[in-house]
């Protein structure tokens, strides 16, 4: 595209025309390859999740309702990394879950905001 600028701007004099289509033809350019990149993005991460998806089937411990994560809602992600992150402090005080039951679900991380606090 650079070097078609260099070579038609003398021919057309540099006019408001001639810079019109260059404009023009380096925008519909720049457009079209954010789709290409969105698209080439989109392919990757669909390809990783499936990879990923696999690997949490072939695991015998792993969870199956964790496959589902990106149909959950921005709340329930929420509650889940919540949970994950109060199973990540509990384990550094020597009472790990080493079992995936154990681990959270957004079901009883629900059951446990909506109790009354203890006192």
């Amino acid at each position: 595209m650079v070097c078609l600028w260099a070579l038609t701007g003398p021919v057309f004099h540099f006019s408001d025309s001639w810079q019109l289509v260059i404009n023009t033809g380096t925008t519909i350019i720049t457009f079209l390859m954010v789709f290409l990149i969105q698209n080439t993005q989109n392919r990757d991460t669909a390809s990783m999740q499936l990879k990923l998806d696999e690997l949490i089937r072939a695991s015998k411990n792993a969870r199956n309702k964790l496959l589902s994560l990106e149909d959950m809602t921005d709340a329930e992600l929420e509650q889940m990394k919540q949970a994950f992150a109060r199973l990540g402090s509990q384990s550094g005080h020597g009472r790990a879950k080493t079992s995936p039951e154990d681990a959270p679900d957004v079901a009883s991380a629900q059951a446990q905001e909506a109790r009354p606090p203890r006192s």
